[in-house]
């Protein structure tokens, strides 16, 4: 790890599959049972309870798919307003510690405790505090990770879930990333775990051998993040109050479309996700835009904006269809993304709730 870097002590916890979790919590006859939070016809999972998760659920996967993988999986409606009355109650619990707290969303955040309100020294155990004081005051369990920086605590906070915490000590950062598989990297994402096992690459040391130039010719501008990361350089501060600009959702096939049917049904699924990602955060937004990267990997993006905000998934829907058509080729479509901007958290300086990692291309996991 390069030593001109700062060394903070930062804390990444995440809610143990919070939405799911809420609602056992809330109604004890779910306790134990496959559960995902979601409509059960025409939607996607927001989240899925582990009992659920062990049958392959997982959130954002369309409903139908859930059923089938599940046939016993039980349907909740979201209740968004609960979660973000929980939601709150934790992050009240953050700034007993430290004010140098960054939400991601709902249920996950960085705390920088380098220096805190308790003069603790040892972030592990503000961690185990935190994670404490949370199962008291809601009945929730969280995981928890802990290193030297965003890109090692997110890592390490996946590590003993769920209701269990990591710290990767300094002195066994390289060591660590090392063995680190691949698909293990935060940014790391299906499409290029694949590409990345197609050269070799399955671990840490085998991404470390290759140099910046060939990352950089390989994956484009993450090559430089990937680059780094392996090396246990992520120099992001935890910035409490940055401004959300826009709102993704992304899906990379691994069959190209070409149907109009299939590629309304994948607009009609990210219509969804895109909806519920903005409803958990209360954002509106006045543009939408369509992103197509075609087969041979030429790229095409149309937007267009409203004077009032865009209010349901059939809105999104219906104006990514008419997007569509408007495109100008009729070849085989390797990704789909529609995104959100012009947003209300420009005029209400809400908090950002997405960790700045410079992909290549997003990639939902």
């Amino acid at each position: 790890m390069d030593s001109s870097f700062p060394t903070r002590k930062i804390i990444h916890v995440d809610m143990d599959a919070f939405y799911a979790s809420v609602e056992q919590h809330d109604d004890p006859s779910l306790k134990g049972k496959p559960i995902a939070v979601g409509g059960e016809h025409r939607g996607v999972v927001s989240a899925a309870s582990y009992e659920a998760r062990k049958y392959g659920v997982r959130s954002a996967m369309p409903s139908k798919t859930a059923k089938e993988k599940c046939p016993h999986i039980i349907f909740v409606p979201p209740r968004f307003a609960r979660y973000k009355e929980i939601s709150k109650q934790i992050r009240e619990i953050f700034h007993e510690y430290t004010d140098l707290v960054e939400p991601l969303s709902l249920d996950e955040a960085y705390l920088d405790v380098t220096e805190n309100k308790k003069d603790i020294e040892s972030a592990n155990q503000i961690a185990k505090e935190i994670r404490q004081k949370i199962f008291e005051q809601t009945g929730l369990t969280a995981s928890a990770g802990i290193s030297v920086n965003k890109f090692l605590a997110k890592v390490a906070s996946d590590i003993n879930k769920p209701n269990g915490q990591k710290t990767i000590h300094p002195d066994r950062i390289e060591s660590f990333l090392e063995e680190l598989p691949v698909e293990k990297f935060y940014g790391v994402g299906k499409v290029t775990a694949n590409k990345m096992f197609s050269l070799g690459i399955y671990k840490g040391k085998d991404l470390k051998k290759k140099s910046l130039e060939e990352l950089v010719r390989l994956f484009g501008k993450s090559g430089g993040y990937y680059y780094n990361v392996v090396r246990g350089i992520h120099n992001s501060e935890v910035k409490p109050h940055r401004i959300q600009k826009s709102v993704a959702v992304e899906r990379t096939f691994f069959e190209d479309l070409f149907d109009d049917q299939e590629i309304n049904d994948k607009l009609e699924h990210l219509s969804q996700e895109l909806h519920q990602r903005l409803q958990k955060n209360n954002i509106l937004g006045r543009a939408l835009t369509l992103k197509i990267k075609y087969k041979d990997f030429s790229l095409f993006t149309r937007s267009f904006t409203k004077e009032d905000y865009f209010t349901s998934p059939e809105q999104y829907f219906n104006t990514g269809k008419k997007l569509w058509e408007l495109r100008p080729f009729d070849k085989p479509v390797r990704l789909l993304g529609l995104s959100l901007s012009h947003l209300n958290t420009e005029e209400k300086k809400q908090v950002s709730i997405q960790l700045k990692i410079p992909f290549e291309e997003f990639e939902n996991q």
